[in-house]
């Protein structure tokens, strides 16, 4: 019999040990670390990544059942976590029964003392079920961004507690995960005149340019009890978006010498150390074709499936983004993660097609005085530039009858929700659709950005009051997620955004189009 996520919560501090018990250790520094927490993610197909960190060479060992009582409990031996990969590790669950509550357990064997093991640490999550039954997403974005780190005085990363209550079943991380190009000061004051004080770590300090320093970064997060508490409760779907490098990056950059903050250069060898720390760090399944691809989808029961986008690794250099035919340079996607999509929309059977996007598609997101960072460039008419692939795409939806599809994205640091219609459009040849807007998690608040006409965008909600001043800290509330949450009986999706202190700011319900 499964169990859910509150008699598991209630039951988690009196979980026996892993079977075959280590011997006690009377040194807890002799004891691999088990501070960084576990988190799973990439659930689906009865498979399930479950990952942790520790201090030192040790090996993951991963006790799961579907009761709290570890009734039947298998037990994978996983890989050692060593040097290389700053001492991280992953398990890649099989087996595992659909529409099920898993409860596990991880633990680190010492490879120096094999009798010597680190303390057990607990996580859940809920594969997809086989038959129709009401499934949850939250999604959000952008995590210690414009100076606001760990700060104790103010409860640490709140919002990812307000989020775990909200018990969704997946958890979308849209990306900014960390800023590794913005240290961290360790006081700020605010403007009523008190100091904001953040934790802060030698990592932490400059831009990152190591691979440790990027590692760092992820590390950072982890030091927070709120972070760690989500990350065992529920499982993720991550993606990246450009602060796990640098802000506003592209493959084929040069950093200018004006910018003494770095002392390397390429962003293509600085995105291959952030990539290598960001799949280090996040409970992701490699592809054993493209090992460092991060674009990839995941099927949520019969009713959902998330396509995840990558607008990093594959754009065109960022410029006026007014090119009038679809050249490399003008792409943000790229024509094989393009056809890639357009192959899995087309054979998707789900209910509702969840587009995890790092960027919007209709809001204006500038980078410097000329050139654009996503999408659109405010030109109204017809599409130019990196809209030619979005355009390229949405036609394919409508022309292969792909139904239900939405967007959720994030990366302009304020909530809201936008309509597209081709009534209101220059570009016509879609569907309309919705765009659901979260973020930041723990990030400075900034908005409304201008909004494109090319597609036809509405603005229906905006979760931030007009004439704010710009980088509000977390503590004054301008913290969001959203949610979506799919109805096994009716069909519908209901999109909400939340704030900081777990309000419903807003919901619509979606009804499913059969047609």
């Amino acid at each position: 019999m499964g169990i859910n996520r509150r008699e598991f919560l209630k039951s988690a501090a009196s979980l026996p040990l892993l079977a075959q018990a280590p011997a006690i250790v009377t040194s807890e520094r002799a004891r691999p670390s088990s501070a960084w927490g576990v988190a799973s993610g990439d659930v689906e197909g009865g498979r399930a990544i479950v990952w942790s960190r520790t201090d030192r060479a040790a090996r993951l060992v991963v006790e799961y059942s579907t009761t709290a009582s570890f009734t039947n409990a298998q037990r994978v031996v996983g890989p050692a976590a060593l040097e290389s990969s700053d001492f991280t590790a992953q398990v890649d669950l099989a087996g595992l029964p659909a529409g099920q509550r898993i409860v596990y357990r991880a633990r680190f064997q010492s490879l120096e003392d094999l009798s010597v093991w680190s303390e057990p640490l607990e996580g859940t999550f809920t594969t997809p079920p086989a038959a129709p039954r009401d499934v949850t997403l939250a999604w959000t974005a952008d995590v210690v961004g414009q100076g606001w780190g760990i700060n104790a005085d103010d409860g640490g990363m709140r919002l990812f507690e307000t989020m775990r209550k909200a018990n969704a079943d997946v958890f979308i991380h849209l990306g900014d995960s960390i800023y590794a190009d913005q240290p961290l000061l360790a006081e700020v004051k605010l403007d009523d005149g008190k100091i904001w004080r953040n934790l802060v770590t030698p990592e932490k300090s400059k831009p990152a340019e190591t691979l440790d320093e990027f590692r760092g970064n992820h590390r950072y997060n982890l030091l927070d009890d709120n972070v760690r508490r989500l990350n065992a409760s529920l499982s993720q779907f991550a993606i990246w978006d450009d602060h796990e490098v640098r802000n506003n990056w592209y493959p084929t950059q040069i950093i200018p010498e004006s910018d003494r903050g770095y002392h390397e250069r390429s962003i293509a060898l600085l995105a291959a150390r952030a990539k290598r720390a960001f799949l280090d760090y996040t409970p992701l399944r490699l592809n054993p074709v493209e090992p460092e691809r991060i674009y990839r989808s995941q099927r949520v029961g019969p009713d959902v499936e998330i396509f995840g986008f990558d607008m990093r690794s594959y754009r065109g250099a960022n410029s006026p983004n007014r090119q009038a035919t679809l050249t490399d340079d003008a792409r943000i996607l790229g024509a094989s993660q393009v056809a890639w999509l357009k192959q899995r929309l087309k054979a998707s059977d789900a209910t509702w097609k969840v587009i995890a996007a790092d960027l919007p598609i209709g809001l204006v997101v500038t980078d410097g005085p000329t050139d654009f960072e996503a999408v659109a460039q405010g030109e109204p008419g017809p599409p130019l530039g990196r809209e030619l692939e979005i355009a390229e795409l949405l036609k394919f939806i409508r022309d292969q009858k792909v139904l239900n599809v939405v967007f959720v994205t994030a990366d302009v640091h304020y909530c809201a929700a936008h309509h597209y219609d081709p009534s209101r459009a220059a570009f016509t040849e879609f569907r309309p659709f919705w765009e659901f807007v979260a973020g930041p998690a723990h990030a400075g608040t900034f908005g409304p950005n201008q909004l494109d006409a090319t597609f036809g965008p509405e603005v229906k909600f905006l979760g931030i009051p007009p004439g704010m001043k710009p980088n509000r800290p977390p503590s004054e509330g301008f913290q969001f997620f959203g949610t979506l949450k799919v109805d096994a009986r009716t069909k519908s999706m209901t999109a909400s955004l939340i704030n900081l202190a777990g309000t419903t700011i807003f919901k619509i319900e979606l009804p499913a189009d059969r047609a």
